[in-house]
C-alpha cells in the first residue's frame, strides 16, 4: 500500500473577516503534497481578481489557479461591460459558477472578500460543489479547525482596522502553531473604499500563544 501512489492533500489556513469600513483577508504562506512534502514555503494564496477584490484558495493549487485565472477573465469582461467596478457579489458568483459547472473535477473552495459602493465590506465563501454563503467573518481550510473557539470568542462586529488586524493575525498564528501543513508567512490584505495595502508578517513575528 505505502508503494501506490497517493492522492494531492494539501494544508492551508484561510480567513477573511469584515470591519468598520473594509476587509481583510489573510493566509498562510505553505504548499503541500501528499500531506507530507511541503513543496512551497512562500506560496501567495491571496489572488486579486479585481482592483478590490481578493480571493483565498484551499485545496487543490492547480485547479484553483485554473478557477482564478478564468473567475478574473470574466469578471474583468463583466466590468468593461458594465463601464463600472465589479460588485464583490458579482465576483463570488463568477467563482460559484466555475465551481458548480466543474464540481465533479475540481478540489478546491475559495473565500472572496472585498469592497463596493453598493454594499461596503463584503465576504463571501465558495464551498466544494458551489455553494455560496454570504458571512460577516470566515475561516477555511485545515488550519480553520484549530481555531473556531478563538474566532467564535474574540469576533466582534464593528471592530476597528487595528482590532480586525490583530484578530486576524492572531488566528493565522495559532493555525499556524497547531497545524503541521499550515505555515511559513502570513500574508493579509486590507481593503478598503480608499485602496488595497498588503502586509506580510514573518513567522519569527507572528505573537506565540504556546512554548515551543
Amino acid at each position: 500500500m505505502d508503494s501506490q501512489i497517493k492522492g494531492v492533500s494539501t494544508g492551508t489556513t484561510i480567513l477573511a473577516v469584515t470591519f468598520n469600513g473594509g476587509v481583510i483577508i489573510g493566509s498562510d504562506s505553505r504548499a503541500s503534497i501528499g500531506g507530507s512534502y511541503v513543496s512551497s514555503k512562500t506560496i501567495n494564496k491571496l489572488i486579486q481578481v479585481h482592483d478590490r477584490i481578493f480571493c483565498c484558495i484551499a485545496g487543490s493549487l492547480a485547479d484553483a489557479q485554473a478557477v482564478t485565472k478564468a473567475a478574473k477573465f470574466q469578471i474583468s469582461f463583466h466590468s468593461i461591460q458594465m463601464e463600472s467596478p465589479p460588485l464583490v457579489k458579482a465576483a463570488a458568483s463568477v467563482l460559484k459558477e466555475l465551481c458548480y459547472n466543474n464540481k465533479e473535477e475540481l478540489q478546491a473552495g475559495f473565500i472572496t472578500a472585498g469592497w463596493d459602493r453598493k454594499k461596503g465590506p463584503q465576504v463571501y465563501t465558495v464551498a466544494l460543489g458551489g455553494m455560496l454563503l454570504s458571512q460577516p467573518f470566515t475561516i477555511g481550510g485545515s488550519g480553520s479547525t484549530y481555531i473556531y473557539g478563538y474566532a467564535d470568542a474574540k469576533y466582534k462586529p464593528d471592530m476597528s482596522k487595528e482590532e480586525c488586524l490583530q484578530f486576524a493575525t492572531n488566528a493565522l498564528a495559532l493555525a499556524m502553531g497547531r497545524d503541521n501543513v499550515s505555515g511559513g508567512v502570513a500574508h493579509l490584505v486590507v481593503i478598503t473604499e480608499e485602496g488595497v495595502e498588503h502586509m506580510v508578517i514573518p513567522g519569527d513575528k507572528l505573537p506565540k500563544f504556546h512554548d515551543e
